[in-house]
């Protein structure tokens, strides 16, 4: 058990029962507290009524489906962090998880280790209030960031960030002065194959600049390595 997992509660929304079973027993052994709801209806109410920190989303369950639980939670502006498991891993299925508001997807059958590291890195990098009321705002050198609401305080004025740019801020962030890849930003963010020849990724990097950078021509925060991919560097100066 690892103390510092104690008490922090996980939604687990799954109709299989032996793999719900299983998924219980071992994060209970990392010392979590885990609810567990069979049905997407299920699930909503569970998310209304208790503060989680994090739900881990079967796709394909009985009524409502685990794309519309995401959408419904997403349009609530409901951040909770979403673990998506799915025995369908073809890449559109993988984006319209993602698109849904997914922060994370992983393909049964699945190694029960990478999954409790990737429940271990999803709370990692929300950094979720475990009381439901604290935001957590962060700053990019003289902007500042709240992740709940996603409202950002720019130079350039107060902007209503979207679930993606969110996301690959995070991505950003947890991965300070250390060059991303392209092919692991559109992997990780947007779900596409490492090798996708897509503008996709530059358009968006422009936007971000344009939000956060003093000039925006002269990027400091979000830097090009050329032939490689993007580097963040918090200049607080």
């Amino acid at each position: 058990m690892t103390e510092s997992n104690t008490k922090i509660p996980i939604l687990l929304v799954e109709d299989e029962p032996s793999l719900a079973q299983g998924l219980i027993y071992n994060l209970k052994a990392e010392g979590y507290q885990v609810d567990h709801v069979a049905r997407g209806e299920e699930a909503l109410q569970a998310i209304s009524n208790k503060n989680y920190v994090l739900m881990v989303l079967d796709l394909m369950l009985p009524g409502i489906s685990g794309l519309e639980v995401c959408r419904e939670l997403r349009q609530q502006n409901n951040q909770i962090p979403i673990l998506m498991l799915t025995a369908r891993g073809a890449a559109e299925d993988r984006i319209s998880g993602l698109s849904s508001g997914a922060d994370d997807y992983l393909v049964k059958p699945f190694n029960l280790k990478e999954f409790l590291l990737r429940v271990a890195a999803l709370l990692r990098r929300s950094n979720w209030p475990q009381d439901g009321n604290q935001h957590k705002v962060i700053r990019l050198g003289e902007n500042s960031i709240d992740l709940e609401t996603r409202q950002a305080e720019t130079l350039h004025g107060t902007i209503e960030l979207t679930e993606l740019e969110v996301k690959v801020l995070k991505l950003f962030i947890e991965r300070e002065g250390a060059v991303l890849s392209r092919g692991e930003l559109l992997e990780q963010a947007w779900g596409m194959s490492p090798k996708t020849e897509t503008r996709t990724l530059d358009n968006f990097i422009v936007r971000l600049r344009k939000y956060f950078e003093k000039d925006p021509s002269k990027p400091k925060l979000f830097r090009t390595v050329r032939g490689l991919g993007y580097r963040y560097i918090n200049d607080k100066k």
